[in-house]
């Protein structure tokens, strides 16, 4: 059986940055306070003519770019994301057509922040069964525009970004290793927007309410995200039968920094073998991790050869881990 690896990666943040002191005057807050709780510094916000579809073809270009692949020879797009451009059609269908990619099967998957290792799982399966060769899968997220600026537990957390994956057969000695997706429902109402679905459809009374915007109990996810994403890692490492010690590189999904520190620590995984970029990006739900892993691409902090670990928790609530060998 083939496996599956990742050929190319590629990236597409806005100009803008949000600094923790732009924050201070706009809602009650301070650097000390969202540093100290969150270690985010600054977060990037889309441009007014920036969409979800628009950057996500400018990371899947640097992707396919990268990757050797052109669009046509694309079998399949999942774009992962809670913020698309619009309800109908699929944001990948938009990207497909922007690209040029033909007819390929394309929709999207919203699993939140775990949603970029739920769209690598999939691929994974059409891939190993011959259903496709290349796959596209992005990770895409304008969250800006779900943020309430009048309430600090979300405003200072979340930040716009894309970042792209093209998926293929690579040869059996590397590529995913084992890989884990899970969801509890019970959870549901713990990371949401309540309005705009078919549940609460948009109203002036929802707008009034400012029922559109994200909301969170960020207290009762924190235990539940450090020990679902512990779990999951040790699953996978368990399933490809490897250590914690064998892994070169921890990328797990920059919710919080706080749940990174207790979850290496858990693991006994080395700051050095893990990768930050929270402080700079923030939260960028599904963007996250390939945000991270085309940096670490880019800058040669992944070589051939390396175990990379990729563990995400997210809305629904969603986790996932992913072992893969580059």
């Amino acid at each position: 059986m083939v496996a599956t690896g990742i050929l190319g990666t590629g990236a597409a943040l806005p100009e803008k940055v949000i600094t923790n002191f732009d924050l201070e005057k706009m809602v009650d807050t301070s650097d000390k306070w969202i540093t100290e709780r969150t270690g985010i510094k600054e977060r990037r916000q889309a441009a007014p003519n920036e969409t979800t579809s628009t950057l996500s073809v400018k990371a899947a270009k640097k992707a396919l770019e990268m990757a050797g692949i052109e669009p046509e020879q694309l079998d399949l797009i999942i774009c992962s994301t809670i913020s698309p451009d619009m309800p109908l059609p699929a944001t990948a269908s938009i990207i497909q057509r922007e690209l040029g990619a033909g007819t390929c099967c394309a929709f999207d998957l919203a699993a939140a922040c775990s949603g970029f290792l739920f769209g690598m799982t999939v691929v994974d399966q059409f891939v190993k069964t011959g259903k496709s060769k290349y796959a596209l899968v992005i990770g895409a997220e304008l969250l800006s525009r779900y943020l309430d600026y009048q309430d600090r537990s979300t405003c200072v957390i979340f930040g716009d970004g894309v970042a792209a994956g093209v998926m293929g057969p690579v040869n059996s000695s590397s590529g995913i290793l084992a890989s884990e997706v899970h969801t509890n429902g019970a959870f549901a109402d713990h990371l949401y927007i309540p309005a705009g679905g078919t549940a609460r459809p948009a109203t002036c009374e929802t707008v009034q309410a400012r029922e559109h915007f994200i909301k969170m109990r960020g207290n009762e996810l924190f235990k539940v995200a450090v020990r679902s994403l512990e779990e999951v890692s040790r699953r996978v490492m368990e399933q490809a039968n490897v250590h914690a010690g064998d892994v070169d590189l921890f990328i797990p999904h920059q919710a919080n920094q706080r749940i990174t520190n207790a979850v290496c620590e858990r693991l006994g995984l080395p700051a050095e073998k893990v990768y930050s970029n929270i402080n700079r990006v923030g939260n960028t739900s599904s963007a996250s991790i390939p945000i991270c892993l085309d940096e670490c691409v880019r800058s040669g902090r992944i070589k051939k050869g390396d175990l990379i670990l990729m563990s995400a928790f997210g809305a629904g609530v969603t986790w996932g881990s992913v072992l893969m060998r580059w």
